[in-house]
């Protein structure tokens, strides 16, 4: 039986990487008057569907395209949610 799996992906510069965009929406921020503003730190989110047998061959692929192609694991780090959406019966 396969499952299918939403993996909720958050994509982020590591803290040690310049972030001009985050700097530029803070700096536009504080222009509008929100001087409370910190700091800004700019990512990517995106939504995965996987079909898998279980749970672990799902993180395993899922880590496997995330460290491949969906971050680059030398300026960012990211971090998932999987949720089980549904399981599938029958073959694709």
């Amino acid at each position: 039986m396969q499952r299918k799996y939403l993996a909720k992906i958050f994509v982020t510069l590591r803290p040690s990487v310049l972030d001009p965009a985050g700097v530029a929406v803070q700096s536009s921020l504080k222009q509008l008057g929100y001087d409370n503003v910190e700091q800004v730190r700019i990512g990517k989110y995106m939504e995965v569907t996987i079909i898998s047998p279980d749970e672990p061959k799902a993180r395993k692929d899922l880590n496997e395209m995330c460290e491949q192609m969906l971050a680059n694991p030398v300026i960012e780090n990211y971090r998932y949610d999987l949720i089980e959406v549904e399981s599938q019966t029958g073959v694709f």
